[in-house]
């Protein structure tokens, strides 16, 4: 196996973990946990949505605690950006990178924007614009490449073509989404046989759910084949409000922890990680499905 030597870690907590939680989290208490995450050594940060608060009412002091965060300069703060207002409130908030999303499926992108895939990608491609005028690097995800909650098996020529769409707009970043942890390895590499041809390895980040526990499993063969960035989500937090069953994402702590004991520097402090995501735990007021924090919570 072909190990790189550094991986990077995208922790999405703030906002793909909190987004879906039915407890609120207070904007200090946002802000607190974001400020332990950036002493952690994270090179990114997703520390909120600007997503309509009818729709993500657990992220509706977005602006709040986007202003009141303690930034590190070796951080990237980013936030999802679904619209033009939502970029306005992003830039206010000085947030250094947009996020745009897509669904590969018809059926989900519906129910998740509201909108046909068609239509958002016309949108996107202003949002993306206008976030490049205003000198922020810009990043979109693209949701059920492994799997549709209503579709099943998405085609991989949809994933290939809305991926072509997204990069030819100049997105930095492209993240392939397993959005009901339904991936498994051989999947993997053959999405990645696919995609890899057509685009480098440097513009793809993969983003596992660990629903059926298969999220550290799917990172091994992605490394094999020279991808570098993966989103994960301190203490495990997340899930798709519109995918029924979404579990939360590759836990922070987990991913970290096997990739430092593969010899591959990740840059973070794994203690500092785990406290942060037991602080957390706390103030959700629930276990988290990190293996890494329920082990530290019994030393």
């Amino acid at each position: 196996m072909k190990c790189p030597k550094h991986v990077r870690i995208n922790e999405v907590g703030p906002r793909d973990g909190l987004q879906n939680e039915s407890a609120w989290v207070e904007t200090e208490d946002k802000i607190t946990w974001i400020n332990m995450l950036s002493q952690t050594g994270l090179p990114y940060i997703e520390v909120t949505s600007f997503v309509h608060p009818k729709w993500i009412p657990a992220l509706r002091d977005g602006l709040k605690v986007a202003k009141g965060i303690t930034r590190s300069e070796n951080t990237v703060y980013a936030a999802l950006v679904p619209n033009r207002i939502g970029l306005e409130r992003a830039i206010e908030g000085g947030i250094n990178q947009a996020c745009v999303f897509l669904s590969a499926s018809e059926t989900h992108n519906q129910k998740n924007v509201n909108k046909p895939i068609d239509q958002t990608v016309q949108q996107l491609k202003q949002v993306i614009a206008e976030a490049k005028e205003a000198n922020l690097a810009t990043r979109a995800y693209l949701s059920t490449v492994f799997g549709c909650p209503y579709e099943q098996n998405v085609p991989i020529e949809q994933i290939v073509r809305l991926s072509e769409i997204l990069l030819e707009m100049g997105v930095d970043e492209l993240s392939l989404g397993d959005t009901i942890g339904a991936a498994n390895p051989v999947q993997v590499i053959t999405v990645l046989e696919t995609l890899l041809p057509r685009f480098s390895a440097s513009q793809i980040a993969l983003h596992f759910h660990d629903t059926r526990g298969t999220s550290l499993a799917n990172i091994i063969p992605a490394l094999d084949m020279g991808i570098t960035s993966f989103d994960t989500s301190s203490g495990g937090l997340g899930g798709c409000p519109y995918a029924p069953g979404s579990a939360g994402n590759a836990a922070t702590e987990d991913v970290i922890y096997m990739l430092e004991q593969m010899g591959i520097d990740t840059g973070t402090d794994l203690n500092k990680l785990l406290t942060a995501a037991a602080w957390i735990e706390k103030k959700i007021g629930k276990s988290l499905p990190s293996r890494n924090l329920q082990a530290f919570k019994t030393k």
